[in-house]
């Protein structure tokens, strides 16, 4: 045959022919040439966007060209043209979309000559079908291509069809005969022919197969072969199916439905178990079942139900009124559901697909059958809807969810059809879906698809709960999607019905509609709204109110009105509300007109609260229109609080800051891209369009300006993180950069204009080499986030290629980093060199690619690196540790295109295997003390590696390993020993991956100059192996796993049948090591063993029938089960406690996915009869796996309230999904129960798993609960239980077992059963388990809308109150009968209560006489009880001293946990309690008592955040004596640091509120220098949050005595103020909330008009306010220079140089510092203009002048040094490796900001101040810092805006 390639000459032969024709112009010829050009791009693309994106442009070109032009092209141009366009198809094969665009070309050329391009079509096509060979699989996508994708292909193929089919039925044989050709993509691709034959050529198919003059031997042969297929011949899934499609698409293709209907009916017999023959037209097969996996049946009833016309379906057979949709695919379709097949998803997908043609054919059905639906046809579709409702499967709930759709349209309409005006079947539905629980998914799926159906009235009627329920669902993640579904449905259904009801009458105006809104939905928007939740608020926003709005525009004034920014939620939920109006409507919100909105949104962006600034963030850069320019109010905002904002530590405001700037970026380029193309108009800009755009360019240059400026190494990682992403949204918007793997997002395509005119104007300079040297720094970050960002940008952005000087610079710092040690540094270098091959853009250098160069190189450095190991491991360990090279080579080799194949030859691969397995067995041997590893199965213990580690650093001359100072063994591990056993295990683990990934990537080339042989192959294979089986170290397994699972699955999708071969051989090993005894203990969870046979299995194709998996669970069960030896030793490993945790490992593996589910019902029954084996190994290991077992069996738990004990799923789900499960628990439970009847002492150890499993569970639906109800007679007996925990347990499994509308009932008769008094003889067990039951029961039933005979169970429980008095000896029953009492409090009568509460306070301060078991938890419950009404509550804390220690610790306790007491009376005695109790309290021995008091003092006495501002509750008088000796005691307890960091720090909270209004200076004094020592980063986290709190709580009282008359306190303020910008500086996210709190309420009391409520600052915003407070007020205070300076960091730059020439590590850790937020270089400038202002202060101050020239001669010597370094560093135009090692160190930075700062300060003062300009001269200070700052700017340091300024301003 013909084989048509495109060569690069091909187009310029093109080219010329067209150049020599006279009659076309030369812009014609232009372009046409372009066009070309583009064809040529799309020949060398390798992506389908790339390709997709060359032809688009393409096509544009040739639509520009005139058509008389292209008419006049001569037919030898047009030869050519379709050559070219038909090579370009060919090669494109893989790309159905390519393709087709290419299609559309050829049409146009065939506009001008069809003959032309129809004869190249023709001719190709005809050397396809003709050639002698057989088909190759290159050949069918050809076809397949031709058919699908080539319109004059397919009319060739429709006269070439019987050639085409014979050609297919040659190649059948030599498909079915080779194993790996059957069940591989040669198959595949063949049925996928033979379907676009019948498909697209459904008249020439169906002659040859219903006609009998033309019937054809390749038909049947095809024939024969599909259905081969179908019933198992083939072991992929997915070739089946698609086979089942074309046998039904064969049998379709006549227009007789007879004929077709009965060769459906025909195909039907697919379930016999006998052979058969099936007849399809004139064409007849024998059909031979193999084993009926239920994939024959589902690929038969697919493709007849997606294939077959509607005449077809509802062809009758034999009886009258029957049809082939009723009674012949819905028997199977029902059976296939119900047997919970590995495939159960295709299983319900086909059911769907059933309903959606049931719909479509109704009309017939109804004329064939003549009736509605059988009513038994409704349940039992419902019931199958709902048995799949709640399928733990991926993607079965929302198929669910079409189906009761489909379902609902079919019952509506069969009522209408036959005048059913009842539809019982809606109200059924309603009632069940109300009895649901709320975590049920399917409740919410269903109700959206009956809601159109009864109403919006009918459905809340129904179902009242359903708005609390909604927002239950809106605070969990998996049910929020659905939830708010069903809210929008509701609001769009509540629409329609108001307008159908008001269809009388004039149409209700917008305002009219919210209004009927707000009647039902307002609360509950405003509730969710409002939450202290951050997931409730975050989708109410997200998802309820855009719905709101867009449904009902007029519920804005509505939801406006209601809020109240100043009120706790309101200003989040009003910038929300805000947003969603600007999105929805599209108005701008800051007109002249709406200065309070204004004000509002500038108090949300400086709030502390994320969310809040988030919302208002989203509000400034929202808008529907993407061209809509912003507004100056909304750049001015920004700028102001993108610089506030950067070093946020949650990571999703960095996600969503990112977010909202794209879109503001977007507005920018877009509008801006609107004006440049008015620029370049005739017309012209406006000034104000002039304006804009100026405006935008420099807000984006000013952004990516500022990303630079902060990208400096001794920033937090915070912000570099955070700038990172923005500095990415810039270059992703305003760049012309193109990423062909991103769908959306790509820049427009004249995108360079915009870039052009802003260049011109000198902005937007993004790629300078200064700037490339910042982005360079950051690859040596100590956070693998920032390296790959910043590495990410460099590759997308910026120029192909890098500076010679910069790369070998790089290249150099790459080599060291790669021999250090430390792993961190080493993935720093081999990151380092991934970007230097990527970056070298195919240069050659003598004669060899350098990629190919580098490479090499780095192979010869680990060659090297293992020469070294080999002689002497521990000099390897420091100086040449391997993984860092085989990382370098794992990133390099694989993660760069195109570098493997330019790099690899076949003998280079196989030497890197060799190498690799030689590294592997030293290191292990190593781990072993001996390199003969080989025979030596059972790797060593931990103790084994440390002894021979030991033993080779003893080797290599280091005395005393091991030792401490006193030659004693040291148990911590030396430097050495680190060193080698890093070394080893981390380069075990890099091996792992490397190898995975390199043997992954070289067998999908495919290529022959780059292969591995079979035995290279195994030898890989035996890596794997004795890494996975002998290393032990967790993490290098795990590593290893990760390329061990793609070795095998690059293996199992070889068509090699030895290379193949190989993972099962592992397999079989794996399981043979298992199987066999041991003579040692391995260790526990037996070691890699499960994640080498987890490897193999995970890379098993999903979708086939994973025999691998089923042999392997089949191995491990009958393992498991084997009995144990008689002489069994525990200390040694059991193969069938092996083969437990290897079951857990597949369980819990997420690799395997939902595949394990088909077994989890055999393995549950296994864990739970192992529990009973005398092994405790093997005990143990069941319980593991029963644990994994249950979280795979139970699917996703929701998060809220009972998030940790309860699943979503309920009891007849789960039995339904799992049915063998059911008599197995029963059976389980009723054993125990009938031993426990029978008195017989028997232990169950399965008991308690079981009921756990079952407490899991939720209530079903009425109906279906009720059907376990075989379960509760044995729950009810476990009540007696003499284990406290089946007690417990039983009462919450028996929940879930009881119909809901039997909840009351059942508590009834528990009650009932209770003893009326002490007389009646009774089992305390029983007792207190039928106790249990019923606050377990009663829970439930109080959360349902069941209050009918409530008042009854009330009646008859108060009668039993003898139970909670003291003829009740045992403590728990009567802790049981309280917390019942507590449940149904609201329902208790006065009486009862009183006489109740009574005999509690008696109880509580009663002493018995002996030790009561569960007293203590008795007293605990018994107090909160009591303080759950404050009368009584008064009387239990006036006694407080006379309380026993339990019941005084919960008193306290109780203070804080409830706050009830707020605001009441109840507070005043609590205080007075408490201060009278203080003293004794601090003698108390018990540190947890001391220590809740001192709490409980502390919140009882501080007034709530939210009215902090407000005047505080003065204290007792500190005059009084006993309150002195209570300060002096904490005080002395203080300063001694007695107790631990909690103590410390609620003793200082306490001393601070003690303190807050006292005047004695010297207690004030002591109390500064107290939070001075414990606001240091090193101090504990607690310590630094109490001194915040401490701030909150006296030193707000201190500064503010200090502002108003109290001059004594300045010294102090200042000091408080210095700690409080420690504090916003601090690690800790809860310490610097607090100490901006302390600002904000500084802030708060400097008001003329105190607020109501205080406004908590952003932690920048309260910075800056502390500063401005110390710059405003404090000024000449002789305090105030230091403390801003103290902040300032140290300058000193000679001891950073020396630190740049040290290369050698000094230890394998390198020490992080002790607060990794702080900021030096952002605190300098941050403090720089208040320095400024305080030195405008000189002429003023004589204190503040004084201090300032001490200041200036201490600093003066210091800032002239420094600078004179500065001033001779190398900083030429070519990068100095010095240079760059300063560059990356963060000391540099901070010194150098240091520098400036004290530097300009310092020329600031030598203007005014005259004793100190000898220090230093002005002008060449001025000078020197200049000419600094612009070669800084030029070699990667960028210098804030606020230098620069000050600088200018000198």
């Amino acid at each position: 045959m013909t084989i048509i390639n495109v060569s690069s000459g091909q187009a310029d032969a093109v080219m010329k022919c067209i150049v020599l024709e006279d009659q076309i112009s030369s812009d014609v010829k232009d372009e046409l040439r372009v066009f070309l050009q583009k064809l040529t791009e799309n020949a060398r693309s390798t992506g389908k966007r790339s390709r997709e994106r060359s032809l688009e442009e393409a096509s544009q070109v040739l639509q520009k060209i005139p058509k008389e032009a292209l008419h006049s092209l001569q037919s030898a141009a047009l030869y050519q043209f379709s050559q070219l366009l038909l090579a370009l198809q060919l090669e494109a094969v893989a790309f159905s979309s390519v393709c087709r665009k290419l299609d559309q070309i050829l049409q146009v050329l065939a506009e001008i000559n069809y003959n032309i391009v129809f004869e190249e079509v023709k001719q190709y096509l005809l050397n396809l079908l003709h050639q002698k060979q057989v088909f190759t699989l290159k050949d069918l996508q050809i076809a397949c291509m031709f058919l699908e994708d080539s319109t004059m292909g397919r009319e060739v193929l429709k006269t070439e069809c019987t050639t085409l089919l014979s050609k297919v039925a040659e190649l059948i044989p030599v498909v079915m005969s080779d194993e790996e050709a059957r069940n591989g993509p040669l198959c595949y691709q063949t049925v996928k022919v033979c379907l676009q034959v019948f498909q697209l050529l459904p008249g020439q198919v169906a002659l040859l197969v219903y006609s009998k003059d033309s019937v054809n031997r390749s038909a049947r042969e095809i024939l024969e072969f599909l259905m081969s297929i179908i019933l198992g011949q083939v072991s992929s899934r997915d070739t089946r199916l698609l086979a089942g499609t074309a046998v039904a698409m064969m049998l379709s293709t006549p227009s007789d439905s007879q004929c077709a209907g009965s060769a459906a009916w025909s195909l039907l017999q697919i379930t016999n178990t006998e052979p058969w023959r099936l007849t399809v037209g004139e064409l007849q097969v024998d059909c031979h079942p193999r084993h009926q996996d239920g994939v024959d049946r589902l690929a038969v009833c697919r493709g007849l139900l997606t294939c077959c016309r509607n005449d077809i379906l509802v062809s009758r057979h034999g009886n009258q009124g029957t049809c082939l949709l009723l009674n012949g695919l819905f028997p199977f379709i029902s059976a296939l559901c119900e047997e919970k097949l590995d495939c159960h998803y295709y299983v319900f997908q086909v059911f769907t697909i059933w309903l959606k043609r049931l719909k479509e054919c109704l009309s017939e059905v109804w004329e064939v059958t003549g009736a509605p639906l059988d009513s038994d046809l409704q349940q039992h579709l419902t019931q199958i809807i709902w048995s799949n409702a709640e399928s733990p499967l991926d993607g079965v709930a929302e198929v669910a969810r079409s189906a009761f759709c489909l379902l609902m349209e079919i019952y509506e309409k069969d009522c209408l059809h036959f005048g059913n005006t009842e539809k019982r079947l809606y109200l059924e539905l309603l009632n069940r879906i109300s009895d649901l629980p709320w975590e049920s998914k399917a409740k919410y799926l269903s109700l959206t698809a009956i809601l159109p159906y009864t109403g919006t009235d009918k459905v809340l009627e129904l179902y009242p709960t359903l708005p609390s329920h909604l927002l239950k669902c809106l605070s969990t993640n998996h049910l929020s999607p659905c939830a708010s579904e069903v809210y929008k449905f509701l609001l769009q259904e509540q629409k329609r019905e108001l307008f159908i009801n008001a269809s009388q009458e004039p149409l209700p105006t917008d305002q009219d509609l919210a209004n009927q809104w707000a009647r039902r939905w307002q609360l509950v928007i405003l509730e969710a709204l409002t939450s202290e939740l951050t997931l409730l608020q975050n989708n109410a926003s997200c998802h309820l109110l855009p719905s709101t709005l867009r449904t009902f525009p007029g519920a804005f004034n509505s939801l406006l009105s209601a809020l109240d920014p100043t009120a706790p939620g309101h200003l989040r939920a009003w910038a929300c509300v805000m947003s969603a109006r600007r999105v929805t409507s599209g108005h701008s919100l800051w007109g002249a007109n709406s200065p309070h909105a204004l004000k509002t949104l500038h108090l949300a962006l400086s709030s502390l609260d994320d969310s809040v600034r988030l919302a208002a963030l989203n509000l400034l850069c929202c808008s529907p229109k993407t061209k809509e320019a912003p507004s100056q109010v909304e750049y001015s905002a920004l700028r102001d609080f993108i610089p506030l904002n950067l070093n946020s530590d949650s990571s999703p405001f960095r996600q969503h800051l990112q977010a909202a700037l794209r879109k503001f970026l977007v507005r920018i380029r877009d509008s801006c891209m609107a004006s440049v193309k008015g620029h370049n108009s005739k017309k012209g800009l406006t000034e104000e369009e002039e304006e804009e755009l100026k405006q935008g360019v420099e807000f984006v240059d000013w952004l990516s300006q500022l990303s630079f400026v902060y990208l400096t190494p001794d920033n937090s990682y915070q912000r570099k993180k955070t700038v990172l992403l923005l500095l990415s949204a810039v270059l992703e918007t305003c760049t012309d950069t193109w990423s062909p793997d991103r769908k959306k997002g790509q820049p427009p395509a004249n995108m360079s204009t915009l870039i052009n005119w802003a260049k011109g104007r000198g902005k937007w300079d993004f790629f300078s080499k200064s700037k490339l040297l910042v982005l360079i720094g950051c690859l040596e970050d100590s956070t693998n986030e920032i390296r790959e960002l910043s590495a990410e940008l460099l590759l997308r952005f910026f120029p192909p290629s890098l500076p010679d000087d910069v790369t070998a610079v790089l290249f150099g710092r790459a080599e060291r980093l790669l021999q250090s040690p430390r792993v961190q540094e080493a993935q720093m270098g081999a990151l380092m060199i991934k970007l230097l091959l990527q970056k070298v853009d195919g240069a050659f250098e003598q004669g060899e690619k350098q990629s190919a160069k580098r490479i090499t190189f780095l192979l010869t450095k680990l060659q090297h690196h293992y020469l070294t190991a080999r002689n002497d491991m521990l000099l390897a360990a420091r100086t040449t540790p391997i993984h860092g090279i085989v990382s370098a080579l794992q990133r390099g080799l694989l993660e760069v295109p195109g570098v493997l194949m330019e790099s690899i030859t076949h003998s280079i691969a196989g030497n890197i295997v060799s190498l690799l397995e030689k590294l592997t067995l030293l290191l292990l041997g190593v781990l072993y003390g001996d390199q003969d590893t080989e025979e030596k199965d059972v790797p060593p213990s931990f103790c084994d590696m440390g002894n021979a580690i030991s033993s080779l650093i003893g080797q290599g001359g280091v005395e005393g390993a091991g030792l401490d100072e006193d030659g004693e063994e040291n148990v911590l591990l030396s430097e050495e020993h680190s060193l080698v056993l890093t070394c080893c295990w981390v380069s075990l683990k890099e091996i792992g991956i490397f190898l995975g990934s390199l043997v992954e990537r070289i067998l999908s080339l495919h290529c022959k100059e780059l292969t591995l042989t079979v035995e290279e192959l195994r030898r890989a294979s035996k890596v794997f192996k004795d890494i996975i089986l002998k290393c032990r170290h967790w993490g290098a397994v795990e590593g290893c796993c990760i390329g061990f699972t793609k070795f095998c699955r690059a293996l199992l999708c070889s068509s090699d049948p030895e290379i193949k071969e190989i993972p099962p051989l592992i397999l079989q090993q794996g399981l043979s090591v298992l199987q066999s005894p041991r003579s040692t203990s391995v260790t526990r969870r037996a070691a890699g063993l499960p994640m080498l046979i987890l490897g193999v299995l995970a890379a098993e194709d999903s979708s086939k029938s994973r025999p691998l998996l089923a042999h392997t669970i089949n191995t491990l069960l009958n393992t498991a089960k084997a009995p144990l030896p008689q002489d069994w030793d525990q200390t040694l490993d059991l193969p069938q406690v092996c083969a437990v945790h290897t079951l857990q490992a597949l369980v819990k593996g997420s690799s395997l996915g939902v595949a394990v589910l088909q077994y989890t019902p055999v393995v549950a029954i296994l864990s739970l009869t192992l529990l009973s084996s005398p092994c405790w190994a093997m005990r143990n290991a069941a319980l593991q796996l029963y644990s994994s077992l249950c979280t795979r069996m139970l699917g996703q738990r929701p998060a809220g309230e009972e998030g940790s004990t309860h699943s979503s799923m309920s009891s007849p789900s789960f039995f339904n999904l799992y049915p063998a499960l059911q008599p197995f628990l029963q059976g389980a439970l009723e054993s125990a129960a009938k031993d426990l009847h029978d008195s017989t002492l028997l232990l169950h150890p399965s008991l308690y798993p079981v009921l756990t499993l079952l407490a899991k569970l939720q209530p079903g639906a009425e109906e279906q609960t009720r059907a376990l109800s075989e379960f509760l007679p044995p729950l009810f007996l476990l009540a007696a239980s003499p284990v406290y925990g089946i007690r417990v347990m039983s009462s919450r499994a028996l929940v879930a077992m009881i119909p809901l509308s039997e909840y009351l009932a059942t508590v009834l008769q528990l009650v009932e059963k209770l003893p009326e008094s002490q007389d009646v003889v009774c089992c305390h067990n029983r007792l207190h388990g039928q106790l249990l039951q019923i606050e377990a029961v009663l829970t439930r039933a109080l959360k349902t809308n069941i209050r009918s005979s409530l008042s009854v169970v009330v009646t008859r429980f108060e009668s039993r109150l003898w139970l909670a008095s003291l003829r009740q000896r045992c403590p728990l029953v009567r802790l049981a009968y309280v917390n019942i009492v507590r449940l149904m409090k609201g329902h208790c009568s006065d009486a009862f209560l009183t006489q109740l509460s009574s005999q509690l306070l008696q109880e509580i301060h009663r002493t018995p006489n002996i030790l009561e078991v569960g007293s203590a938890t008795f007293h605990q419950s018994a107090v909160n009880f009591l303080c759950g009404d404050p009368e009584w509550a008064c009387q239990v804390w006036q006694s407080l001293a006379n309380g026993n220690a339990v019941v005084r610790l919960s008193l306290v306790k109780s203070a804080v946990e409830g706050r009830g007491w707020r605001g009441t009376d109840l507070q005043q005695v609590i205080e007075r309690a408490l201060q009278a109790n203080l003293k004794k309290a601090l003698l108390d021995q018990n540190v947890e008592y001391r220590g809740a008091f001192l709490i409980a003092l502390v919140e009882v006495m501080t007034p709530e955040e939210e009215s902090f501002a407000l005047p505080c509750p003065c204290p007792p008088r500190l005059e009084e004596t006993w309150l002195q000796e209570c300060v002096e005691v904490l005080f002395t307890d203080l300063e001694s640091d007695r107790g631990g960091p909690v103590l410390i720090s609620t003793a200082l909270c306490a001393v601070s509120l003690l303190l807050s209004q006292s005047v004695d200076l010297s207690l004030l004094h002591r109390w500064c220098k107290l939070l001075e020592k414990h606001r240091c980063p090193e101090a504990p986290e607690a310590l630094r949050i109490s001194c915040a709190q401490a701030l909150c709580l006296c030193g707000v009282s201190v500064v503010t005595r200090s502002l108003t008359d109290s001059l004594m306190f300045t010294e102090l303020s200042t000091s408080l103020i210095s700690t409080g910008i420690y504090l916003l500086q601090d690690e800790s996210p809860l310490v610097r909330a607090k100490a901006a709190v302390f600002a904000s309420l500084l802030c708060c009391s400097r008001r003329s008009e105190a607020p109501q409520r205080c406004f908590y600052k952003q932690v920048n915003h309260a910075l800056r306010s502390l500063l401005d407070l110390h710059l405003e007020e404090f000024w000449d205070a002789s305090g105030a220079l230091d403390a801003l300076v103290c902040h300032l960091p140290d300058c000193d730059l000679n001891v950073l140089l020396m630190e740049a020439k040290e290369t050698q590590c000094r230890s394998l850790y390198e020490r992080d510092e002790a607060n990794v937020y702080a900021e030096p270089s952002v605190i300098s400038a941050c403090l720089l203009p208040y320095l400024l202002h305080l030195v405008k202060h000189y002429p003023e101050s004589s204190t503040l002048a004084k201090n300032l020239e001490h200041w200036a001669r201490n600093s003066a010597a210091i800032v002239k040094e420094n600078l004179t370094i500065c001033m001779q560093l190398q900083l030429d135009d070519v990068l100095n490796p010095d240079w760059l090692c300063l560059l990356i160190n963060p000391g540099f930075h901070g010194a150098i900001y240091g520098l400036f700062t004290r530097a300009i300060v310092l020329l600031q003062l030598l203007k005014t101040c005259d004793s100190i300009r000898p220090l230093l001269d002005p002008l060449s200070l001025s000078t020197d810092l200049q000419d600094i700052q612009r070669r800084f700017v030029l070699n990667g340091v960028f210098l804030p805006q606020v230098f620069i300024d000050a600088l200018r301003t000198d």
